[in-house]
């Protein structure tokens, strides 16, 4: 019998549609029911599940079998603030004026692999110079191995403000930056601020609502928006489809970016009692980095590492976020897990839950707050954040029970990003 080119074409699709990679886990954890599943499969074809099913599924030869029976299985974990051009180091300032995009690029590319080496399948990236983006695109057509990512570009500022890039420089050199990098005076400025991340492919907004820590500025929790300012950035992110994110240490600023409708706020630190409310009046997430406040502290302690007008800001600030995590998870804040990697070293993210954990939040629900509630954040729980049919294949193992012992995260074994494996490590014990 005689084939054509049309069967033979229909064949080889039937048999690359119907290989599967199959799954075995010894445990699996169901982050939307909140219980642990024993002894299921995942089926996948490409880059999406099509099924979870109890037992171990034998599959067909033509089908790819994972053994990751002794494991802990879960979705992939989602980082909702770090910054992937850049890492923590002594004298790091003085890298503004010695380092080219291109450079920046290059490092950038560790730090994506770190990252994605570490069981984080997302991330939001939350400023940096533009080569964020491009970043995120290099991963998105699968030229380097990284997280998904969703990012701001460029951060917006006021004038002096947090994330102004001129802070610190010599007076001659400051001039007089624009909403073009990121800089804002006014709500023209601050539409036009927007506009501009639309323009060059930003996923989202991160404002700087509060003075910060690493900036060359001596405050590190003044409110540095007005309200007028604010609402012109958010109801123009809503035009283009933007969420916002707002750094914030300090209440006032924090109250006033969450009347303006932000969908975020980072770190927090000095959160009061009316700032908790609006939390909860407006559903704004919070967003921790308890690593960075932690980090910050101690780097500020080894002379030199910081300039001296950052020093001061980070003993004071840093040693705060724990406490406030903590209060604000007792009175019901939404909270999505968030680090601020690359203020401290990108790849120790999942750190992040043991400070967590110790400040009083279950393991499970430190868990959901990096997998179900990360993906709640971005609006995309349709595609994300749980391993059930459907949603993309991201999922991650780990010997040991992160139930009983959070720490394990930090030592992932296995990493599947939308099916395809980067990390399948030889475990070293059973459950």
């Amino acid at each position: 019998m005689r084939l054509t080119l049309l069967s033979i074409l229909v064949f080889i699709a039937f048999v690359a549609n119907a290989q599967q990679t199959i799954l075995h886990c010894g445990r699996l954890i169901d982050v939307k029911s909140k219980k642990v599943l024993e002894n299921v499969s995942v089926i996948i074809e490409g880059n999406k599940i099509v099924d979870v099913r109890n037992g171990f599924a034998t599959g067909s030869t033509l089908d790819k079998v994972i053994d990751l029976k002794i494991r802990t299985v879960m979705p992939g974990l989602m980082d909702m603030h770090v910054h992937m051009e850049g890492e923590t180091k002594k004298g790091a300032t003085a890298d503004r004026f010695t380092m080219n995009p291109a450079d920046i690029a290059f490092e950038s590319i560790k730090y994506a692999n770190a990252t994605i080496m570490a069981g984080f399948t997302t991330v939001r990236d939350l400023g940096g110079s533009g080569v964020n983006v491009s970043l995120r695109n290099a991963i998105n057509k699968k030229f380097l191995a990284g997280p998904r990512i969703f990012t701001a570009g460029k951060s917006i500022a006021t004038t002096g403000g947090h994330a102004d890039p001129t802070n610190g420089y010599r007076k001659d050199l400051m001039g007089d930056p624009g909403p073009a990098v990121g800089v804002i005076d006014g709500p023209d400025d601050a539409r036009k601020a927007v506009r501009q991340r639309y323009k060059e492919g930003s996923d989202l907004i991160k404002i700087t609502a509060t003075g910060g820590v690493l900036s060359q500025a001596k405050d590190a929790s003044g409110a540095q928006f007005t309200d007028e300012e604010l609402k012109a950035i958010v109801e123009t992110a809503k035009d283009y489809g933007f969420k916002v994110a707002a750094h914030a240490h300090g209440a006032e600023g924090m109250k006033r970016a969450i009347r303006a409708g932000v969908t975020s706020i980072e770190h927090g630190t000095f959160m009061d009692d009316d700032a908790i409310e609006l939390f909860k009046k407006y559903g704004t997430w919070f967003i921790p980095t308890i690593i960075a406040g932690k980090s910050t502290a101690d780097s500020a302690k080894i002379p030199g590492y910081y300039s001296e007008i950052v020093t001061p800001k980070a003993l004071a600030v840093g040693p705060k976020i724990q406490a406030t995590f903590t209060k604000a998870y007792k009175a019901g804040v939404k909270i999505a897990f968030g680090t601020d990697a690359g203020v401290y070293m990108h790849g120790k993210n999942a750190k992040e839950f043991t400070y967590m954990v110790e400040g009083g939040m279950p393991a499970m629900e430190a868990i959901r707050s990096a997998t179900l509630n990360g993906a709640e954040l971005l609006g995309l729980t349709d595609i994300l954040g749980t391993v059930e049919k459907g949603k993309l294949a991201d999922i991650i193992a780990v010997d040991g029970d992160p139930l009983k012992d959070i720490s394990v995260l930090e030592k992932v074994k296995f990493v599947m990003k939308e099916g395809v494996v980067y990390k399948n490590e030889q475990s070293t014990q059973a459950l």
